[in-house]
Order: structure tokens, then C-alpha cells, then sequence
């Protein structure tokens, strides 16, 4: 993973947005956002992504704030999880959110460890997913659950194993 505060500013970038590795002080910026979202990811959740290099923040360039945040966390060593992806609504629909995953997928690819990057999505959101490079686990999850999962693979191994 990149070091910390280590800012992607990749071609795919929204205008005016820079996606980052987040550090202990962008913490309460996170929880904020996901709080915004209706999010259920749990503050020691976040720690541990960030203390992990595995939490992500897209701030507006102008003023540092954050704008979005993407938990990610590592189930398996070989597995990246997105737990949590959101942006303000007022900077939504602009390409934040696919910004913020895109990267995650990048740094996995980078992660030698790392074979596979998913998700556990709302049924609506399946095609965010879907256009980011995801394949749909099955859809029998959304009977069960309500959710769907998808899954991207990454660069360390073999994304079949599960």
C-alpha cells in the first residue's frame, strides 16, 4: 500500500479532487461521511483501516476537505474488502465514489499479497460495480440478504479461490 497521505491524482480523477491514503487526523471526517450516508461501519472499523493504510479520502483541492471515504478491509490476507464507500451529497454523481475504488483495486493490483478486491452492495448499486470492473457473486444473495457481492480481482493470486 502507498504511505500515508500519498495522494493519487490518476488521469481517472474527478476535477478538482485528489484521492489519498488517510491519516489518524482525517478520522472524524470519515466517520462524518459515513455517518451522512447512513453507513454502518463501526469506528474501530475505521481506526483499523487507517492504522492499515486501507482507508482512502478524496479532498477538494482548493480547500483540503473531505469529500468522500472508502473503508477497506483485509478478511482474508489475500482478500481486500471494500466495508464502506461514500462521498457528501452535495459532490455526488461526479465520479468520486468510482475515483475511491478504482484506487483501492490499483493498490490491490500493486499488493502482491493481494488476489482479490469485493464488495457487499445494495441491489441499486450493482451496476457502480458492475462498470468499475466487479463480477456479481450471485444473485441469490439478494434474495437472502437484500445485498448483493461482487468481486474484482487483483494482482497477488489466483481470484477463483475462495
Amino acid at each position: 500500500m502507498s504511505g500515508e497521505g500519498d495522494p493519487s491524482d490518476s488521469p481517472d480523477s474527478p476535477d478538482n479532487i485528489e484521492i489519498g491514503t488517510a491519516s489518524p487526523d482525517d478520522r472524524l471526517d470519515i466517520l462524518r461521511v459515513l455517518d451522512a450516508a447512513m453507513l454502518e461501519t463501526d469506528a474501530e472499523t475505521v481506526d483499523a483501516a487507517i492504522d492499515a493504510g486501507d482507508a482512502l479520502v478524496a479532498r477538494f483541492k482548493r480547500t483540503d476537505a473531505v469529500v468522500g471515504a472508502l473503508v477497506a478491509t483485509r478478511p482474508e490476507s489475500d482478500r481486500v474488502h471494500v466495508d464502506a464507500v461514500a462521498v457528501r451529497r452535495a459532490r455526488r454523481g461526479r465520479g468520486i465514489g468510482s475515483a475511491l475504488v478504482a484506487e483501492t483495486v490499483r493498490r490491490a493490483e500493486r499488493d502482491a499479497e493481494s488476489a482479490v478486491v469485493t464488495a457487499e452492495f445494495d441491489p441499486e448499486l450493482k451496476g457502480f460495480y458492475i462498470d468499475l470492473g466487479f463480477a456479481v457473486d450471485s444473485e441469490r444473495d439478494e434474495v437472502e440478504t437484500g445485498r448483493l457481492r461482487g468481486r474484482c480481482p487483483a494482482g497477488g493470486g489466483s481470484a477463483d479461490a475462495e
